[in-house]
Protein backbone atom coordinates (compact mmCIF):
# COMPACT_ATOMS: atom_id res chain seq x y z
CA UNK A 1 0.00 0.00 0.00
CA UNK A 2 1.37 3.51 -1.13
CA UNK A 3 1.54 6.23 1.58
CA UNK A 4 0.78 9.54 -0.03
CA UNK A 5 3.24 11.88 0.79
CA UNK A 6 1.63 15.23 2.94
CA UNK A 7 1.56 18.48 0.72
CA UNK A 8 3.90 20.66 2.00
CA UNK A 9 2.41 23.42 4.72
CA UNK A 10 0.90 26.56 3.09
CA UNK A 11 0.78 30.20 4.21
CA UNK A 12 -1.41 32.01 2.85
CA UNK A 13 -0.55 34.93 1.48
CA UNK A 14 -1.91 37.80 2.96
CA UNK A 15 0.21 36.73 6.19
CA UNK A 16 3.23 37.29 4.39
CA UNK A 17 5.02 40.69 4.82
CA UNK A 18 5.61 43.40 3.08
CA UNK A 19 1.84 42.85 2.04
CA UNK A 20 1.71 42.32 -2.25
CA UNK A 21 0.65 46.22 -2.31
CA UNK A 22 3.95 47.16 -2.67
CA UNK A 23 4.04 45.80 -6.08
CA UNK A 24 0.66 47.95 -7.42
CA UNK A 25 2.89 50.72 -5.89
CA UNK A 26 6.05 50.44 -7.36
CA UNK A 27 4.02 49.62 -10.75
CA UNK A 28 2.45 53.50 -10.00
CA UNK A 29 5.52 54.51 -9.10
CA UNK A 30 7.09 53.44 -12.61
CA UNK A 31 3.90 54.26 -14.41
CA UNK A 32 3.76 57.64 -13.47
CA UNK A 33 6.98 58.51 -14.04
CA UNK A 34 7.31 57.37 -16.95
CA UNK A 35 4.06 59.39 -17.99
CA UNK A 36 6.35 62.97 -16.37
CA UNK A 37 8.97 61.68 -18.47
CA UNK A 38 6.92 61.52 -21.91
CA UNK A 39 4.86 64.40 -21.57
CA UNK A 40 8.37 66.74 -20.55
CA UNK A 41 9.95 65.09 -23.31
CA UNK A 42 7.15 65.82 -25.80
CA UNK A 43 6.65 69.54 -24.19
CA UNK A 44 10.49 70.22 -24.96
CA UNK A 45 10.44 69.39 -28.59
CA UNK A 46 6.98 71.30 -28.87
CA UNK A 47 9.13 74.07 -27.95
CA UNK A 48 11.75 73.33 -29.90
CA UNK A 49 10.04 73.17 -33.40
CA UNK A 50 8.71 76.59 -32.90
CA UNK A 51 11.71 77.69 -31.58
CA UNK A 52 12.61 80.56 -34.44
CA UNK A 53 9.95 82.45 -35.51
CA UNK A 54 11.07 82.06 -39.60
CA UNK A 55 7.39 83.57 -40.61
CA UNK A 56 8.56 86.93 -39.32
CA UNK A 57 11.81 86.98 -40.79
CA UNK A 58 13.40 90.17 -41.63
CA UNK A 59 16.32 91.62 -43.42
CA UNK A 60 19.43 94.18 -43.33
CA UNK A 61 18.37 97.66 -42.10
CA UNK A 62 14.98 96.72 -40.84
CA UNK A 63 13.54 97.65 -37.75
CA UNK A 64 11.54 94.91 -35.64
CA UNK A 65 10.01 96.17 -32.57
CA UNK A 66 9.27 93.73 -29.97
CA UNK A 67 7.46 93.70 -26.70
CA UNK A 68 10.07 91.84 -24.40
CA UNK A 69 9.65 91.57 -20.69
CA UNK A 70 12.83 90.21 -18.48
CA UNK A 71 14.15 86.69 -18.42
CA UNK A 72 11.91 86.56 -21.60
CA UNK A 73 14.81 84.21 -23.03
CA UNK A 74 14.63 85.82 -26.76
CA UNK A 75 17.42 85.71 -29.21
CA UNK A 76 18.15 87.11 -32.50
CA UNK A 77 18.93 84.19 -34.96
CA UNK A 78 20.50 84.44 -38.49
CA UNK A 79 20.19 82.37 -41.46
CA UNK A 80 23.02 80.33 -42.92
CA UNK A 81 23.77 81.53 -46.50
CA UNK A 82 24.76 78.32 -48.87
CA UNK A 83 27.87 78.64 -48.05
CA UNK A 84 27.95 79.43 -44.35
CA UNK A 85 26.74 82.24 -42.57
CA UNK A 86 26.97 85.87 -43.53
CA UNK A 87 29.98 87.75 -43.42
CA UNK A 88 30.44 90.07 -39.65
CA UNK A 89 26.41 90.44 -38.82
CA UNK A 90 25.98 93.05 -36.33
CA UNK A 91 22.67 93.94 -34.80
CA UNK A 92 21.46 96.97 -32.29
CA UNK A 93 18.85 97.35 -30.19
CA UNK A 94 16.99 100.41 -28.19
CA UNK A 95 14.58 100.56 -25.83
CA UNK A 96 13.74 101.30 -22.25
CA UNK A 97 16.36 100.99 -19.12
CA UNK A 98 19.79 100.03 -21.55
CA UNK A 99 19.00 96.61 -22.99
CA UNK A 100 21.93 94.32 -24.02
CA UNK A 101 22.93 91.74 -26.68
CA UNK A 102 25.05 89.08 -25.60
CA UNK A 103 26.89 86.10 -26.99
CA UNK A 104 23.98 83.06 -27.00
CA UNK A 105 26.67 80.60 -27.52
CA UNK A 106 26.55 77.52 -29.81
CA UNK A 107 22.57 76.61 -30.93
CA UNK A 108 21.42 75.38 -34.34
CA UNK A 109 17.48 75.45 -35.69
CA UNK A 110 16.44 73.56 -38.99
CA UNK A 111 13.54 73.39 -41.10
CA UNK A 112 12.98 71.26 -43.68
CA UNK A 113 15.64 73.30 -45.90
CA UNK A 114 17.28 76.11 -44.00
CA UNK A 115 19.94 75.98 -40.75
CA UNK A 116 19.06 78.67 -38.53
CA UNK A 117 22.12 80.19 -36.21
CA UNK A 118 21.66 82.21 -32.84
CA UNK A 119 23.56 85.54 -33.19
CA UNK A 120 22.42 87.38 -30.16
CA UNK A 121 20.58 86.57 -26.98
CA UNK A 122 18.38 89.75 -25.64
CA UNK A 123 18.91 90.53 -22.24
CA UNK A 124 16.22 93.96 -20.83
CA UNK A 125 16.02 95.40 -17.55
CA UNK A 126 12.18 95.80 -17.68
CA UNK A 127 9.18 94.62 -19.73
CA UNK A 128 8.72 97.58 -22.64
CA UNK A 129 8.77 98.10 -26.38
CA UNK A 130 12.13 97.20 -27.76
CA UNK A 131 13.30 98.29 -31.37
CA UNK A 132 16.37 95.39 -33.00
CA UNK A 133 17.68 96.00 -36.34
CA UNK A 134 20.90 94.36 -38.11
CA UNK A 135 23.30 94.52 -40.52
CA UNK A 136 26.33 92.36 -42.29
CA UNK A 137 28.00 92.50 -45.46
CA UNK A 138 25.77 90.37 -47.20
CA UNK A 139 21.94 89.86 -47.96
CA UNK A 140 21.13 88.15 -44.84
CA UNK A 141 18.12 87.07 -43.24
CA UNK A 142 17.27 87.42 -39.11
CA UNK A 143 14.63 86.25 -37.47
CA UNK A 144 13.44 86.17 -33.48
CA UNK A 145 13.17 82.86 -31.64
CA UNK A 146 13.56 81.36 -27.46
CA UNK A 147 17.14 81.54 -26.82
CA UNK A 148 17.73 77.65 -27.39
CA UNK A 149 17.55 75.33 -30.19
CA UNK A 150 18.19 71.89 -30.87
CA UNK A 151 21.67 71.60 -28.44
CA UNK A 152 19.88 73.58 -26.01
CA UNK A 153 16.61 70.77 -26.21
CA UNK A 154 19.18 67.94 -26.09
CA UNK A 155 20.22 69.12 -23.14
CA UNK A 156 16.40 69.74 -21.26
CA UNK A 157 15.63 66.11 -22.60
CA UNK A 158 18.02 65.08 -19.40
CA UNK A 159 15.10 64.65 -17.02
CA UNK A 160 12.63 63.52 -19.68
CA UNK A 161 14.77 60.67 -20.43
CA UNK A 162 16.35 60.20 -16.46
CA UNK A 163 12.28 60.18 -14.97
CA UNK A 164 11.52 56.94 -16.87
CA UNK A 165 14.63 55.25 -15.98
CA UNK A 166 14.45 56.22 -12.41
CA UNK A 167 10.71 55.26 -12.40
CA UNK A 168 11.58 51.61 -14.08
CA UNK A 169 14.51 51.23 -11.17
CA UNK A 170 12.15 51.80 -8.46
CA UNK A 171 9.62 49.58 -9.66
CA UNK A 172 12.58 46.64 -10.38
CA UNK A 173 14.09 46.86 -6.67
CA UNK A 174 10.78 47.64 -4.80
CA UNK A 175 9.94 44.17 -6.47
CA UNK A 176 13.00 42.29 -5.74
CA UNK A 177 13.09 43.44 -2.40
CA UNK A 178 9.42 42.84 -1.53
CA UNK A 179 9.77 39.28 -3.26
CA UNK A 180 12.98 38.44 -1.51
CA UNK A 181 10.96 39.43 2.50
CA UNK A 182 8.31 37.67 1.46
CA UNK A 183 10.36 34.96 1.05
CA UNK A 184 12.49 34.99 3.51
CA UNK A 185 9.25 35.72 5.97
CA UNK A 186 7.58 32.82 4.73
CA UNK A 187 10.04 30.41 5.47
CA UNK A 188 10.08 32.10 8.88
CA UNK A 189 6.25 30.96 9.59
CA UNK A 190 7.06 27.64 8.33
CA UNK A 191 9.74 27.03 11.06
CA UNK A 192 7.72 28.30 13.95
CA UNK A 193 4.55 26.37 12.96
CA UNK A 194 5.43 23.22 11.36
CA UNK A 195 9.12 23.03 12.45
CA UNK A 196 10.13 23.47 9.08
CA UNK A 197 14.23 24.23 8.38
Amino acid sequence: MLVKPFPPPQIPADELRPSRRRYATAGAIAVVLLVMGVAIGAFRFSDAIDAVDTGHRFANGDIVTLRLEPGGEKAIWIRDEEFGPSADPECSITGPGGPGLTDPGVDVFLTRDETWNPLYTIEVPRAGDYQVTCSSQASSQYAIGDDGGFLALAGRLVLAIALPILGITICAVTVLVTAFRRSRHRKQLLAERHGSP
